[in-house]
Parts: structure tokens; C-alpha cells; sequence
């Protein structure tokens, strides 16, 4: 990448950043409404710390700090001093958003100067930590989607501002107050198409970042793996067919769940995907960034866990004689379907389309759809290295290695991830009770 470009993919990035901030009020940027959400001030600020210390520091020699911004903003590298506990991000008033906007400034003023006055030798490596950098901050503008999401919900009722406008054209997410009585008989049935399952057949297929190009370090090394021939459904699960479940108790039955499942369904009170509500007539609403709305049948199930994930394929399975041995991808599997049907980056429904909700499946043509992009899909595969898997070196060895443990893989992005971000290599992973996230529903299961 030459400096031209490199130049216009960071201040783009950045750029992406602070637009979507736009619609916020004050207020909205200081909220922490729960621990593993981040304020918005916090991320503006941390991403920009990941430029002033990996990158200016070791280049210029300054990374325009001082000591106590340093350590507000530093996540979780322990290599590269203290910092305040993440729980306690919501809590501080100081340093002000003001603060932090003219934080950044200053740090892209003194990237956008290195990267124009860099010598020739000293480029690739600056080259490969500003695309780090970039990568690291779309994985911010994610977070910052779903935490934004999560602090405008926690708002009362009569104080819920949209952070969107839907177009009234939009069909994925056009809605009402309250679903039509159709729907709402749709959604108490599950009543749904004949299901239609992509078969992939056995063999020792090769793994990893098998495109070229950027990509992390838990995507290495590239290594071949052995798969058994298996099947995965052609699109996501859709809330008419979750709902169902829920309708039937599925929040209530613990021989549907995993033993930690069955205690997050008690601990935390859960009778339905997050941002599902009831509405005056008691049929389902949800709550999206563009408002409370009826509850659309055809689009895709979000904002569940792993475990919900895990629960409804038993219950399917015990109620469909097609899903007779189904459950959720591995993460190779799930790669090799997307590998071989192709992501179609162009029909998914990504943070660049400004829609922020994901979208009714499309036309199959024959493939899985929905692969890339509308909602990150549980894997049932721990996050492990791969085979003689090395991390990034220096600090950065912190970003990925060392949560490997106890947190099941994700693929495929989201409506909130940007489309640029995403391949078909792209490993993503949260704790198994994770569902403030963009994540639903692909069931598989092996071939006869």
C-alpha cells in the first residue's frame, strides 16, 4: 500500500468513528450501562491511544500523552502499564468527551505527518501498524453500534430516542406498534417453508487466511484439517421460528440447556432474546436503533447467546424429524461453507448500509445465504489456537492469544461490522452468555 493510500484508509477510518457519534447526545457518550459495555468517549479515546502507543511511540518518540490519559484509556495490555478497571469506565467524568475529541485530533495530525515523512525502510512496519490500528478501530465501531444499542435501551420508554431513521421503504425493517394479527399467530406457530440444507462433502480441506492480505494472528497459520461430510441450513433462523420455541417454553425446560447455560437463564432472568419486550397486548416488540418496533417474522433471531443457541437446536430436534442430529456449526465447518458458497460481501446487510439491523434472508439461488453480514453466527467451537499458531510480536501479542479460553468462535460479521473488515478466515469470539452482540442462529448437522 503506498502512502497515497495508506494515508486515505486511515483518516477514512477515523473519519467512520466519529460519524457514528454524530447522533448522540451529550450525555449518551459518558453511559457505562453495564460492565461489558463501553462508554462512547472511552472507545474514541482507546482507539486513538492504540495509534499514540504502538505506533508513535516507538516512531516519534511521543505519544502525546500524559501519564492519567494513558491510563484511562489502556484496555488490557499489562505490558504497557496500569489502567483503570473496565468496570469502572462509566464512572469518570475526566477526561471530558471535549478532552478526548481534541486527543484525537492531535494523534492524527502527528499519524497522518509520519506517514507523509516516513523513509522507505521505516514504511512496511509503520504501513503494517497503521492497517493494525484500522482493524483494531472497525472492531470498535462495532462494539460501538452494540454498546449504543444497549445504553439507548436502558432508557425509559418515554426517552428512547431512535439513534436511526428507518426509510419507509426499507422492507427489512419496516414495522408497527404492535405486529399484525397474522404475524402475531406466525410468531406463535414458528410456522415456516420446508427447510432447505447445504450439503459439504468430507475431506482434508486447508484452513486460515488462505486469500492473502492483512488478517490477525489467530487467523495462522494456515493448516489442513480432516472434516466428515455435513450439512448447514441455507440461512439463519428467523424470529417467527424462535419464537416458537420461547412460546413453548423453552426458558423454563433446563434438559434443553448446558449447566452454565441453564444458570445464565436463572442469574440473569431471561425469558427471550435481549431486546424482545411485551407489548399493552401482550405480543412481542423489539427494540431496535431505530425504535420499538413489532416483532418482524422473516428477519433473522439476534442478540442471542451461544446457549440459546445450543437450547433451541435441541428443541428443534426433538420437535422435527429433519433436524435429527443437528447443532451448531465448528468453526471449520462453518469456514468451508463460506469458502466454497462464497460470502457475496455485496447482498449482506453490513455498518456501511447506515441500517444497523439485520435483514430477511434473500433469494438462496441454490447456496447458503446470509453468510456475510445481518449477524455474527455461533460456532460450537471453543477459541483455540491453531497449529503452530504464533502471535503478533511485542504488546501486541496481548490482542488475541491470551483469551484463548473459555469463549466460543463466532463468524461471518454482522450489520454493524464494516464490509471491508470481514473474510471468510475472520475469527471472531465472546463468552458463551455474550448477547448484547449482533449474533444468531445456523444450525448443521452431519451428512447420513
Amino acid at each position: 500500500m503506498n502512502r497515497e493510500d495508506l494515508l486515505a484508509r486511515f483518516k477514512s477510518v477515523r473519519q467512520t468513528s466519529v460519524d457514528l457519534c454524530r447522533p448522540l447526545a451529550a450525555e449518551d457518550y459518558r453511559i457505562q450501562s453495564m460492565p461489558d459495555v463501553s462508554p462512547p468517549w472511552w472507545n474514541l479515546g482507546h482507539t486513538t491511544w492504540f495509534f499514540a502507543k504502538n505506533l508513535l511511540e516507538p516512531f516519534t518518540g511521543d505519544a502525546l500523552m500524559t501519564e492519567s490519559l494513558e491510563f484511562v484509556l489502556n484496555s488490557y495490555y499489562e505490558s504497557l502499564g496500569p489502567r483503570l478497571p473496565r468496570h469502572e469506565r462509566g464512572r469518570v467524568t475526566r477526561p471530558t468527551t471535549d478532552d478526548v475529541f481534541a486527543f484525537r485530533q492531535r494523534v492524527d495530525e502527528s499519524v497522518e505527518r509520519l506517514i507523509a515523512e516516513a523513509d522507505d525502510q521505516a514504511l512496511p512496519r509503520i504501513a503494517f501498524l497503521v492497517e493494525t490500528g484500522c482493524q483494531h478501530e472497525q472492531q470498535h465501531q462495532e462494539l460501538l453500534v452494540t454498546e449504543i444499542k444497549h445504553i439507548l435501551g436502558g432508557n425509559a420508554a418515554g426517552y428512547r430516542a431512535p439513534y436511526v431513521i428507518w426509510p419507509e421503504t426499507q422492507t427489512a425493517v419496516a414495522g408497527t406498534e404492535e405486529p399484525s394479527a397474522a404475524d402475531q399467530d406466525r410468531l406463535q406457530m414458528g410456522k415456516t417453508s420446508k427447510d432447505t440444507w447445504k450439503s459439504f462433502e468430507p475431506g482434508l480441506y486447508r484452513f486460515g487466511n488462505l486469500e492473502g492480505g492483512w488478517c490477525w494472528d489467530n487467523e495462522m497459520p494456515i493448516h489442513k484439517a480432516w472434516l466428515d461430510g455435513f450439512a448447514v441450513l441455507d440461512r439463519l433462523i428467523t424470529n417467527e421460528e424462535y419464537a416458537a420455541f420461547v412460546e413453548d417454553g423453552g426458558y423454563r425446560d433446563p434438559l434443553l440447556w448446558l449447566s452454565n447455560g441453564w444458570d445464565a437463564v436463572q442469574a440473569g432472568s431471561w425469558e427471550a432474546p435481549l431486546y424482545w419486550e411485551r407489548g399493552e397486548t401482550g405480543a412481542w416488540l423489539h427494540w431496535t436503533l431505530a425504535g420499538a418496533r413489532a416483532l418482524a417474522p422473516d428477519e433473522p433471531v439476534a442478540h442471542v447467546s451461544f446457549y440459546e443457541a445450543d437450547a433451541y437446536i435441541r428443541w428443534r430436534s426433538a420437535h422435527d424429524t429433519e433436524w435429527q442430529g443437528a447443532r451448531l456449526p465448528t468453526e471449520r465447518e462453518w469456514e468451508q461453507a463460506a469458502r466454497t458458497s462464497g460470502l457475496e460481501l455485496d447482498r449482506g446487510t453490513f455498518l456501511d448500509d447506515g441500517v444497523f439491523h439485520p435483514r430477511p434472508a434473500p433469494p438462496t439461488n441454490g447456496r447458503p445465504t446470509q453468510l456475510g453480514g445481518e449477524l455474527w453466527e455461533w460456532t460450537t467451537s471453543h477459541y483455540e489456537p491453531y497449529p503452530n499458531y504464533q502471535p503478533f510480536d511485542g504488546a501486541l501479542m496481548e490482542y488475541n492469544g491470551k483469551f484463548m479460553d473459555n469463549q466460543r468462535v463466532l463468524r461471518g460479521g454482522s450489520c454493524a461490522t464494516p464490509r471491508d473488515h470481514i473474510r471468510a478466515s475472520y475469527r471472531n469470539f465472546w463468552p458463551a452468555a455474550t448477547r448484547f452482540q449482533f449474533a444468531g442462529i445456523r444450525p448443521a448437522k452431519p451428512l447420513d
